[in-house]
């Protein structure tokens, strides 16, 4: 799995193609799905968000796009999707997943498990996820100070667990 540049995103492809592109935060992990280019309205979408799993499909189709674990337990009661346009692409349609981590601020090292061994992140990217995680739940519990151009020296500290843990609101 590699970054897309431009975005910040991580990008899973398989056999050279583009399958989806994701990125998480403190609260939720969101996945971004190009659509089939006749798809123009929501109602042409099936997706399904459960605790543990991700079905995304067209409406009235036999068979899912996606239909994989998710990376960690997510809370559907917040978890939405919608498809909207693409900033990126003119004319271009995008599904995007929000999906809401049941546990704020635990690292998801994939957005879906997938049977791929290229689902999950590899060992330096998954400590670039932890700083971003770590730099977010500062900014957030410290919102006067800027972290932007902060570093760790050493290992970077699970972002859920640091100091007590991550306060719900």
């Amino acid at each position: 799995m590699r970054r897309n540049e431009a975005n910040g995103r991580f990008i899973f492809e398989f056999n050279g193609k583009t399958i989806y592109e994701w990125e998480q935060s403190l609260e939720g992990v969101s996945i971004y799905v190009k659509p089939p280019p006749f798809v123009e309205k929501g109602n042409q979408i099936r997706c399904e968000i459960a605790p543990k799993y991700l079905q995304l499909g067209l409406q009235g189709g036999s068979q899912w796009f996606l239909s994989e674990p998710t990376g960690g337990l997510v809370d559907v009661s917040e978890s939405t999707w919608s498809l909207e346009e693409d900033d990126s692409q003119k004319n271009q349609m995008l599904i995007c997943i929000y999906l809401i981590k049941a546990h704020k601020g635990e690292q998801w090292n994939t957005a879906l498990a997938g049977t791929h061994s290229a689902t999950t992140l590899d060992p330096v990217a998954m400590e670039e996820v932890k700083k971003d995680l770590m730099l977010e739940r500062f900014q957030e519990e410290h919102p006067g100070f800027d972290f932007r151009d902060a570093d760790f020296n050493g290992a970077v500290p699970e972002p859920r667990v640091f100091m007590g843990g991550v306060k719900y609101s």
